[in-house]
């Protein structure tokens, strides 16, 4: 009962920060500005707000700006953009912020648009450290932090597991037994176990951070399409490259089909390799996006209704939606990670006669 408690002052208290946006009480609400705010990302770390109007007050980490344009390296903190016009100067040059994209300008920051009103000025070679990008290292570091001290246990006295060590432990067994060796076989899954290990906890840990309604959570890293198209392009590799004669031989040739049917099959089995990394790119960027935008949505009613009344249901489902989209985090580590494994399994499966 505790912990039900817990959960739901977290949620009560992440309320306001995922309302920042609303300056005031008269202006229209935009749930959609909103949301689409918090899923996406950003070039600072939204710590808390408080006030309302021109009193609104943000505490923020602006982040690493590095940007690159005719010859020349800018880099500076996010917090070099005007709050107004939403320009920076640097080294002679001038470029401005919208939307999460930057773009070159004048010292007016004069804007062009096209007629669907997209701004269409020259952009910079960007690769600034987004929150994406700190949420990700900070991923890193707690797996890092993990295995290591769990490495040391064995390492020191190998004894009954305790503490961080019988957590994990059966976790890692599960991953090695139940999904890799039962996928690949056993004979061949140790080669790919550390592969599978570390492509289950990262999504996971991942997962668990973007649900933290605050600092230093509340990125949507897994729900970016770059980053689970990396991912799934990491297991389309492994899988490729240690596919077998066999695997090769039956994609390529569909040995024992008539000649009429390889015209068509051939190309399918082409086409299917890529669609399996696809499919394991939207998989985990819908699931968990989708998450996200529901918990949101819940908590923006309080706002389009403009009425009380409606937060303790609003809370309600939201503490509900929040303890299902914990199992989410998890059960896309473990779907994302079994696929893997069964798609390298049939590529290094030996050929049956």
């Amino acid at each position: 009962m505790k912990k039900v408690f817990s959960l739901l002052l977290v949620i009560l208290v992440s309320i306001p920060l995922f309302a920042s946006e609303k300056s005031s009480k008269d202006e229209e609400f935009d749930p959609t500005d909103l949301i689409m705010h918090h899923i996406s990302d950003a070039h600072s770390w939204h710590v808390v707000s408080w006030g309302e109007g021109e009193n609104e007050k943000h505490i923020e980490i602006p982040l690493p700006i590095l940007l690159y344009s005719e010859g020349k390296i800018h880099t500076f903190l996010f917090s070099k953009f005007d709050k107004k016009t939403h320009i920076a100067q640097s080294k002679g040059q001038y470029f401005i912020y919208d939307h999460g994209t930057i773009y070159q300008t004048n010292k007016e920051g004069v804007v062009t648009k096209d007629s669907h009103g997209h701004i269409i000025n020259e952009k910079p070679f960007d690769f600034s450290l987004t929150k994406n990008v700190w949420s990700m290292w900070l991923s890193l570091i707690i797996i890092l932090a993990i295995f290591i001290t769990i490495a040391k246990m064995y390492s020191d006295k190998p004894s009954r597991p305790k503490g961080i060590q019988s957590f994990f432990e059966p976790i890692i067994i599960f991953v090695k037994n139940d999904i890799a060796e039962e996928q690949i076989g056993s004979h061949k899954a140790h080669k790919f176990v550390p592969y599978l290990l570390t492509v289950f906890f990262f999504i996971w840990i991942n997962n668990l951070i973007g649900l933290v309604p605050f600092f230093p959570g509340g990125s949507n890293f897994t729900g970016n399409i770059s980053v689970t198209m990396v991912l799934a392009i990491m297991t389309f590799i492994v899988t490729n490259i240690n596919g077998s004669k066999s695997y090769w031989k039956h994609t390529l040739t569909a040995p024992g089909v008539p000649a009429f049917v390889k015209v068509l099959l051939v190309p399918v089995e082409i086409i299917g390799l890529f669609t399996k990394p696809f499919a394991l790119t939207i998989r985990l960027l819908a699931n968990i996006t989708a998450g996200h935008i529901i918990i949101l949505s819940l908590v923006c009613l309080i706002f389009i209704l403009n009425t009380v009344i409606i937060s303790p249901v609003s809370v309600l489902l939201s503490m509900v939606m929040f303890m299902l989209e914990l199992l989410v985090a998890l059960l896309q580590a473990y779907i994302f990670t079994l696929l893997s494994a069964m798609f390298i399994g049939m590529a290094v499966a030996d050929e049956e006669h």
